[in-house]
C-alpha cells in the first residue's frame, strides 16, 4: 500500500498557511514553517510495518495546487492523510471531492482538532472517508492501513481502535470515543529523512541558530485546563516519553544532521524529576556545549535553581503563554496562574541566562479597553524592561471543542460561525471595545520592536554575527505581524 501524508497548497491571498501541527491558525505574510511532528511520527511508523510511504507537503515546499493535482492524478495513492483546521476546513472538503473524484479508490483520511470536536460535519459536507479522532492518529492511522492492508481494501470496523469515523451502507459509523493508552515510547524514531526534515529547518522565527528542528517529548499539556486552547481536545490527559528517548534523539540530531537548535514542541514541556535527568543526561552526554534548546513551560513551575540548570543543559528560549495581565480574565479562562507569579517566572528565567519568550491574546468577550489597555501595558514593559526577549500577540479565537467555544455559544457571543473567519485576521467574539480596538492593541505591542529602548536592548545584546541575523530574521516576522493585522 502507498501512503501519503499531504499538506495540499491553499490558494489564496490571505499568505501562508500556518497549518501543520500548530495550536492556533494564521496566514502569515512571511512564510512559518513548524514540523508536523504527530504526522512525521505516522509516517514512520509506518514505514517501519513495511508500507510505502511519501510526504507531500506541497505548503512547506512552496507549489502550486495544480502541481499537487498532476502529481496526485500519476501517484497511484491508497491512501492520502490530510491535516485540517477550522479555518481551512471548507477549503479541505473541497479539495478532497476533487480528490475523490479524480480517483474515487483512495481512502482519504482527516485529522486534527477540528475533525475531533466535529467529525460527523465533515462527513456530512466531503466525500472525507476516514476521520481519526484525537492526538495519537499516528498510531491510528497505523491501526487503519493495516486493516485495509489485510482485509483487501475493505475496512473491517469491528477490529478497528476506538477513535475513527467511517461508513458504512451510506452511514456514518464510529468505533468509540478515542483513547490515549499508546506508549509513546513505542514509537521509532522520526525519519527525517522521509519526513523532509530541511523545510521546516530555517524559515521559523524561533530559531537563533540554523539548521533548526522539532522534537516533542510530550503529548501535549501537563495543566491542559486552558478553556481557548484547541489541544485540550486532541490530548484531555497528558503522556510523556523517556527523557532518555528524547537524549537519544538529541544526539542523532547532532551527529547525523548537523542541527545546531532543536524546539521541543510540547505543550509544556516536562518538569520535576523527568527535568532533572534530561537535564543531567544533556550536560553528561556533552550535548549541552553542540546544540541549544527551546522549549514551551508554564509559569510558576520552576525555581531559579531550575533555570540555572536548564541554562546549563543547553536550553536558551523558554515560551511562557501569559496571555492576559487581568487576574479575573486568567481566572475565567483555567490558567490557574497569579500576575505576580507570572513577572517573577520571566525575570528568574532572564536571571538564568534564559530568552523568555510569552505570548499574549485579546479579544476577551468580558474585558473592556482598561483591561485591554493593562495588557498591551505589561507586554511593553516585559519586553521594555528586558524581563522578556521576544513576544507574539494574537486575537483570541474560541475553536470549535473548545471550552470557551461552548460558553460562547451558550452565551451569544459568536459575531460569525463561519470558519473562515476564525483566523485571527478579526475577532469573532463580541466584546465590550469593538473589532477595531482589539487589532489597534495587537498593532500596539508589536511596535514596542521599534522604541528605543526596546532597540538599544537589543544592541548591546549582541555578541556575534548569529545575533545580527537573529535580530535582522526577527525583525522580519515583527514587519510581517503588523502586516497581518492590518
Amino acid at each position: 500500500m502507498k501512503i501519503s501524508i499531504a499538506y495540499p497548497p491553499l490558494s489564496t491571498e490571505k499568505g501562508v498557511p500556518l497549518l501543520s501541527q500548530n495550536r492556533q491558525f494564521q496566514w502569515f505574510s512571511s512564510p512559518t514553517y513548524i514540523y508536523p511532528m504527530v504526522p512525521a511520527y505516522a509516517a514512520s511508523l509506518l514505514k517501519e510495518k513495511g508500507f510505502d510511504v511519501v510526504w507531500d507537503d506541497y505548503i512547506a515546499e512552496e507549489k502550486s495546487y495544480q502541481d499537487f493535482l498532476k502529481y496526485y492524478r500519476n501517484a497511484d495513492l491508497d491512501v492520502i492523510m490530510i491535516e485540517t483546521k477550522t479555518p481551512v476546513v471548507k477549503m479541505h472538503w473541497k479539495i478532497i471531492n476533487e480528490l475523490k473524484a479524480i480517483a474515487p479508490e483512495c481512502f482519504i483520511v482527516m485529522v486534527g482538532d477540528h475533525v475531533t470536536a466535529f467529525p460527523e460535519e465533515s462527513m456530512e459536507n466531503c466525500a472525507v472517508d476516514f476521520i481519526l479522532t484525537g492526538g495519537n492518529y499516528d498510531f491510528l492511522l497505523l491501526d487503519l492501513c493495516e486493516n485495509l492492508r489485510w482485509n483487501s481494501k475493505s475496512v473491517q470496523a469491528e477490529k478497528l481502535e476506538p477513535g475513527i469515523y467511517y461508513r458504512e451502507n451510506g452511514r456514518i459509523k464510529n468505533t468509540g470515543p478515542f483513547r490515549l493508552n499508546q506508549d509513546l515510547n513505542t514509537l521509532p524514531m522520526i525519519d527525517r529523512e522521509l519526513t523532509k526534515w530541511y523545510l521546516y529547518s530555517e524559515k521559523n522565527g524561533n530559531y537563533s541558530r540554523l539548521p533548526g528542528t522539532y522534537t516533542m517529548a510530550a503529548r501535549d499539556c501537563w495543566h491542559h485546563c486552558c478553556t481557548f486552547c484547541s489541544w485540550t481536545t486532541l490530548y484531555p490527559s497528558y503522556h510523556v516519553r523517556t527523557p532518555e528517548k528524547l537524549l537519544d534523539e538529541i544526539g542523532v540530531l547532532i551527529e547525523k544532521y548537523g542541527i545546531r537548535e532543536i524546539m521541543d514542541d510540547s505543550g509544556a514541556f516536562p518538569v520535576g524529576e523527568w527535568l532533572q535527568t534530561f537535564c543531567r543526561g544533556m550536560i553528561s552526554r556533552g550535548y549541552n556545549k553542540r546544540v541549544i534548546l527551546d522549549c514551551n513551560m508554564r509559569f510558576g513551575a520552576l525555581s531559579l535553581d531550575d533555570y540555572k540548570l536548564m541554562k546549563e543543559a543547553g536550553f536558551r528560549f523558554v515560551l511562557f503563554g501569559l496571555e492576559s495581565a487581568n487576574q479575573e480574565t486568567l481566572d475565567r479562562i483555567r490558567k490557574r496562574e497569579k500576575i505576580e507569579d507570572m513577572i517573577e517566572s520571566c525575570r528568574n528565567a532572564k536571571a538564568a541566562g534564559l530568552s523568555p519568550h510569552i505570548t499574549i491574546m485579546f479579544g476577551y468577550p468580558w474585558e473592556d479597553a482598561e483591561q485591554i489597555s493593562n495588557t498591551v501595558k505589561l507586554g511593553r514593559t516585559i519586553l521594555k524592561k528586558g524581563w522578556a526577549y521576544t513576544l507574539q500577540a494574537t486575537v483570541l479565537i474560541p475553536y470549535p471543542g473548545t471550552p470557551l467555544y461552548r460558553e460562547c455559544k451558550e452565551n451569544g457571543w459568536l459575531l460569525t460561525e463561519n470558519y473562515e473567519d476564525y483566523d485571527q485576521r478579526m475577532p469573532v467574539m463580541a466584546t465590550p471595545v469593538g473589532s477595531e480596538k482589539i487589532k489597534d492593541a495587537v498593532r500596539s505591542v508589536y511596535k514596542v520592536a521599534f522604541s528605543p529602548e526596546f532597540i538599544a536592548r537589543r544592541l548591546l545584546g549582541i555578541r556575534s554575527v548569529e545575533n545580527v541575523k537573529f535580530i535582522l530574521r526577527a525583525m522580519k516576522k515583527v514587519l510581517g505581524h503588523l502586516i497581518d493585522f492590518h
